[in-house]
């Protein structure tokens, strides 16, 4: 019989499966209709049947499903029933490797190795993902293979560092709550800033809840940090990493005047903007936050996912906020019947300064403030060296 025709025969087979529910045979149909092997290629329908499978693995993967979680992750990368977004992809890719699924974990070592797809060179990364997908010992798993190739090309010292990682990992089940996308069950990106020489930096509570391991992208590279106290109530968190660092200096917020002109240098959303430092500038639009809350400023500095934790500077480069959330669109929504815009809140540093003063040893270090009159370029080049982005895995 020629190809063509079993093809054909391929094909109502697999449409009756998947007319079923059979989620190979619904990812067969939309490559077929999408190729055009063994029925007339139609985009529409490959789409069509694309999208019932998205939509299958997020229910599952919703419901903490790794396997499922990895499989939407491809669906997000190649664009297959949802549209293309690499952001989306890693960050369901991640959470199925922090599970301990193989697919998911190689898959993370590949992104690493490239330094491609929202995702840093990092070879120690690439090699403790690697190393924990080869140890599943599936036969054709590759894992094994890359990790020797990414080995040929890292120092003694990171090889041991790649090991010890691997080595202390656990995967860790999902915990389920209310809201299975919150932070408490995915594994965040944010922005952090240094308040000391020596390594002190603060970022948001909510950003290292629950983190396995935490990382800093600085301009010297990638290092490790370690979670040091956190005020979950102002969601606030004090991390350590080791080094010299370029440090901004913390002073109290009560000289801010409705209308003083307030900026940050963060992370926004690196799977789709990339890794460079982006500026935001605004100005303190009240002195209160939602329902009056005295802890918060509202702000108009545009805010996006990844730019929790960024400080926020005044004119003369000192921190005098944290910034922490946005109105929410869904509560606007019902409240009001409109969407909010551009209403964003940062944590006083006041606040900030009281978490710190129960820190002697970081609140002795703390900079002096800046007084002069400067530029706001020399403002925004010490906000950028003190930024950095806080990877959480």
């Amino acid at each position: 019989m020629e190809a063509s025709k079993w093809l054909k025969l391929a094909a109502n087979s697999y449409r009756v499966a998947a007319e079923h529910g059979d989620l190979d045979a619904q990812r067969w149909l939309g490559l077929a209709y999408k190729t055009g092997d063994g029925v007339e290629r139609n985009l529409d329908e490959s789409a069509k049947w694309y999208r019932k499978v998205a939509d299958s693995y997020r229910k599952s993967a919703e419901q903490g499903d790794a396997r499922a979680q990895a499989s939407l992750a491809s669906c997000y990368s190649l664009g297959e029933g949802v549209l293309q977004n690499q952001f989306e992809a890693n960050n369901w890719d991640r959470r199925a490797a922090a599970q301990g699924d193989s697919i998911a974990q190689y898959g993370l070592g590949l992104k690493y190795y490239d330094g491609n797809k929202g995702v840093p060179k990092d070879f120690v990364q690439a090699y403790m993902w690697f190393n924990l997908s080869a140890a599943r010992g599936d036969s054709v798993n590759p894992s094994e293979y890359w990790r020797d190739k990414v080995a040929a090309e890292m120092s003694p010292a990171q090889i041991a560092e790649a090991q010890r990682l691997a080595h202390e990992f656990k995967p860790r089940k999902e915990i389920l709550s209310g809201n299975s996308s919150s932070p408490e069950n995915s594994v965040a990106s944010g922005t952090g800033f240094f308040i000391t020489d020596d390594g002190y930096l603060i970022t948001n509570e909510h950003v290292v809840k629950e983190a396995a391991q935490v990382r800093l992208v600085t301009s010297a590279g990638i290092i490790a940090a370690r979670v040091v106290k956190v005020d979950a109530a102002n969601d606030l968190a004090l991390l350590k990493a080791e080094g010299r660092f370029a440090a901004l200096p913390v002073v109290a917020s009560r000289a801010m005047r409705l209308g003083s002109t307030v900026a940050t240098v963060g992370f926004p959303n690196v799977g789709l903007q990339g890794f460079a430092p982006k500026l935001a500038r605004g100005d303190i639009a009240a002195l209160s936050g939602a329902q009056d809350d005295a802890r918060h400023f509202q702000i108009s500095v545009p805010v996006q996912p990844g730019n929790s934790g960024v400080a926020l500077v005044d004119e003369r480069g000192n921190v005098v906020g944290v910034v922490s959330a946005k109105l929410s669109a869904r509560a606007a929504l019902a409240a009001s019947g409109a969407l909010p815009e551009n209403v964003n809140y940062a944590v006083k540093s006041s606040f900030l300064l009281s978490f710190l003063e129960s820190v002697p040893e970081v609140s002795a270090k703390l900079k002096e403030a800046r007084t002069a009159e400067r530029k706001f370029e020399d403002v925004v080049k010490d906000a950028e060296q003190a930024a950095v982005l806080v990877l959480v895995y």
